[in-house]
């Protein structure tokens, strides 16, 4: 097995978890992403929100949680606590994060600080037992078909989450 394809599952698995847990509609998770004009990137994962159900506010915090679970997932898997504004493949991610935090926190210093506790915090829920093995069960299932569409994601995580 390709380390580099194990650890991409696991980030995109990541992603697609907390989007689910956090009340956002998965559409589609894939190692097999466009290659179109946006970023270059290994993995995709598109996610609905529901704008009439959560605030601005709400959904920017969100939106920051799910940007950060692929970095988070991927430093779990690989025993390593490292900073996702320092990893190079974790740019994107973090920018994310970094604009969508601007909504909730916009002083600079004090928004680096409120991201970073967010990490911890994502640390502590994937590393649950049972979130932990839906992001794996999540990241074996992308592992065998590259591609999970809405249902396909529905009927894993439902294990989990249903």
């Amino acid at each position: 097995m390709d380390d580099d394809l194990e650890l991409t599952a696991y980030h995109e698995a990541g992603h697609a978890f907390v989007a689910a847990y956090a009340g956002g509609r998965v559409r589609r998770v894939t190692l097999e992403p466009d290659w179109d004009d946006g970023p270059s990137r290994y993995g995709d994962t598109e996610v609905a929100w529901s704008r009439r159900r959560f605030t601005p506010k709400e959904l920017a915090e969100k939106l920051v949680l799910v940007a950060l679970a692929g970095p988070v997932a991927e430093m779990i898997y690989r025993g390593e606590p490292l900073h996702p504004a320092l990893v190079a493949e974790w740019r994107h991610d973090w920018g994310q994060a970094w604009d969508e935090a601007a909504i909730v926190v916009p002083d600079e210093r004090r928004r680096t600080q409120w991201l970073e506790a967010r990490i911890v915090g994502l640390h502590g829920l994937l590393t649950d037992d049972t979130h932990w093995e839906a992001v794996a069960g999540v990241s074996d299932h992308l592992l065998a078909h590259e591609t999970l569409d809405e249902a396909m994601f529905a009927e894993v995580i439902a294990t989990w989450l249903g």
